[in-house]
């Protein structure tokens, strides 16, 4: 399936929103990427994807990456060094959990945002919002083939 029709216009744009209200709350940035298929280990695409779409380039080292494979059922949540080094370990478990539920009921949308709302909030701990904060990344969806 193509992964834009996918998700839909609608829901693309609550997503891109989601994102936007998220890093209203913290310095990190949150980008989503969903393609078709993953052929590989869901982590090390994930993570190929993180440097390709410039991830690790952001200044407090902040980003997280919430991937998603439609046709092989497959996702990720990955974050940057800065965030991995100060978190404690099972940091994203809840969030993925959760996200899995919506997503085994078929509301992948609502599972993205239900996501990316709760990374902001956990985020939001360790990186706050800063007056000088400056959005280093795209808000919108990334797509694959």
């Amino acid at each position: 399936m193509n992964p834009k029709a996918f998700i839909g216009k609608e829901n693309e744009k609550l997503i891109a929103r989601a994102i936007e209200e998220a890093e209203n709350q913290t310095s990190g940035e949150i980008r989503v990427h969903i393609e078709s298929r993953c052929r590989e280990e869901v982590l090390d695409r994930a993570a190929w994807l993180f440097k390709k779409l410039d991830m690790d380039q952001t200044k407090d080292r902040n980003g997280v990456l919430i991937y998603l494979s439609v046709n092989d059922r497959k996702f990720a949540i990955l974050g940057d060094s800065g965030i991995n080094n100060v978190v404690p370990e099972g940091f994203w478990d809840e969030i993925k959990e959760m996200m899995i539920s919506y997503f085994t009921k078929g509301e992948f949308a609502t599972g993205l945002i239900y996501g990316i709302g709760k990374a902001g909030e956990q985020l939001k701990q360790y990186f706050p919002w800063q007056t000088d904060d400056v959005n280093e990344l795209s808000d919108e969806i990334s797509y694959g083939k």
